[in-house]
């Protein structure tokens, strides 16, 4: 009898030992990495903190049929998410069917539910998913190959892939009825899919968003805030600030150095270098909205404030300083947002007779001259830098569009007309391009733009012509309402949501 025991116990202990699993701490925004399943090559995750970019290696022969092998880095959420990134291989690779994508998992083992979004070596991309455990694994294709850009959102047992080629619109796949828990494990992976080899990718853009509850009372409750810069021709971005309160509008100023936001009704310039804000003096402007825009020359701020009642323009020194009103009270609200490169004008979206319009006034205050007559909204005006055009949005055809007019208000001409709702065209200082954010119809009606949306920020000739898609993030109101391009035309400053934040990103005490 003591013979049996003693072998049970042995048993159990090597059992035990066997099934044991040592995790590495996980780099950057993750708690922890492993190799699941079996691998022949121990896997690693590292971080780049400069880059903000994440190099995984890798082997496993497979995520497929009952099981998986591969190197996984990960963090623990609940509810719902969105997570996105970046990915591509380094070097050509040996198996066609080398994967690298975002995965969710219920547990750590081999043959846990699952599902993950996935790029293959031969650009096969696709959704796969296990529905319950050693449970054979699924698969739906999409229309696109080799997808550059992946997401996966988590809606409660919903789970949809968005997948694009840099710079195209996202095309979608969905999943429902998937149970894999409250509690599960989220991130990034590779697996070689030979168990002899290893293979090598990195990923940019790592993003987990959690994103709005539906129970979130807009303009009254806020997620937290981070400010990204875009570098434009790698289409990647770092996130440089964040803060559990409402940051909006990043303002780029003409030294490079710092940029200007609004947040809980003050201004503040944030020193690129030091990652520092401090409240800019505004003197009786105290209720500060988003809609605030530098002078070309940089000296001047024209500035939005609403203190207990409509919005009204003002000018104040981008120092800081007592600013001077521009609009008159009475005639409804006025959101300031462009001036004229000789600093004589500012253009401005004015409420007159529950219409909105563009209108222009002089910088010192006087009359104030209708630009636009059309029923329904106008919107975000900003003069070209050669002061011969006013880029503007404006509902007339149906959605949000970019438009453009002459400075004197003629020859008004619509920009982009496609199936979604674009606001607020930015020229570049160059004046060779126009960023602007596009909203889905499918969340937002066209004549609103709220927070907590998924939106793209796409650039396009300032001619107008095809657009390119350079960020895909969630956000909306206060992601890039003023101009926000920096200096040397090659950057863009937005701001983008999410209810999480993240340590290993400078944080707002």
């Amino acid at each position: 009898m003591r013979c049996k025991v003693l072998n049970v116990v042995l048993f159990m202990a090597c059992l035990a030992l066997s099934s044991f699993r040592v995790e590495a701490q996980g780099p950057g925004i993750f708690e922890g990495q492993t190799d699941v399943g079996t691998v022949k090559h121990k896997g690693s995750g590292t971080f780049d903190a400069k880059t903000q970019q994440y190099t995984l290696t890798g082997s496993g022969q497979n995520i497929w049929a009952t099981h998986d092998d591969f190197h996984f880095v990960w963090r623990k959420i609940k509810g719902d998410f969105i997570l996105r990134t970046n990915a591509a291989f380094i070097g050509k690779g040996v198996e066609a069917h080398r994967k690298v994508g975002l995965m969710v998992r219920t547990t750590l083992d081999s043959n846990s539910k699952h599902i993950n979004a996935v790029v293959h070596g031969d650009g096969l991309t696709s959704l796969q998913y296990r529905k319950t455990v050693s449970g054979i694994t699924e698969e739906k294709k999409v229309s696109i190959t080799s997808a550059d850009v992946i997401q996966l959102e988590r809606k409660g047992n919903t789970y949809t892939m968005s997948v694009a080629r840099k710079g195209d619109l996202f095309v979608n796949e969905e999943v429902t009825d998937l149970d894999l828990g409250d509690d599960v494990y989220v991130g990034i992976f590779i697996c070689s899919h030979n168990a002899d080899v290893i293979e090598k990718a990195v990923f940019n853009n790592v993003r987990i968003v959690t994103p709005a509850p539906a129970t979130l009372v807009p303009y009254k409750q806020y997620l937290g805030s981070a400010i990204e810069l875009l570098d434009l021709e790698s289409q990647n971005a770092t996130v440089i600030y964040q803060s559990p309160k409402s940051i909006q509008a990043p303002n780029w100023m003409l030294d490079g150095k710092s940029l200007i936001y609004n947040s809980e009704g003050s201004l503040y310039k944030f020193d690129l270098k030091s990652h520092t804000p401090t409240v800019l003096n505004t003197g009786i402007a105290k209720n500060n909205n988003n809609d605030h825009v530098l002078s070309f020359d940089g000296k001047m701020l024209a500035i939005s404030s609403g203190d207990g009642g409509p919005s009204i323009g003002y000018t104040v020194s981008s120092a800081g300083g007592e600013a001077t009103r521009v609009t008159q009270t009475g005639h409804g609200a006025s959101y300031m947002h462009g001036w004229s490169p000789d600093k004589k004008y500012i253009v401005f979206c004015g409420e007159r007779n529950k219409e909105f319009d563009v209108y222009r006034i002089p910088a010192g205050g006087g009359p104030e001259e209708r630009l636009t007559n059309t029923p329904g909204l106008d919107d975000g005006p900003e003069y070209s830098p050669d002061g011969k055009y006013i880029y503007f949005n404006s509902v007339r055809s149906g959605l949000m569009q970019v438009w453009r007019m002459k400075a004197d208000g003629s020859e008004q001409t619509q920009l982009t007309n496609d199936d979604y709702n674009n606001w607020f065209p930015h020229i570049s200082p160059d004046g060779k391009w126009i960023v602007y954010i596009t909203f889905l119809k499918s969340e937002v009606a066209p004549g609103d733009h709220p927070f907590y949306k998924h939106v793209y920020l796409r650039v396009m000739p300032v001619e107008g012509g095809p657009s390119k898609v350079v960020a895909y993030l969630y956000g909306g109101q206060g992601t890039i309402n003023t101009p926000s391009w920096a200096p040397d035309s090659k950057h863009l400053a937005f701001v983008s949501n999410s209810d999480l934040l993240f340590p290993v990103f400078p944080i707002a005490k």
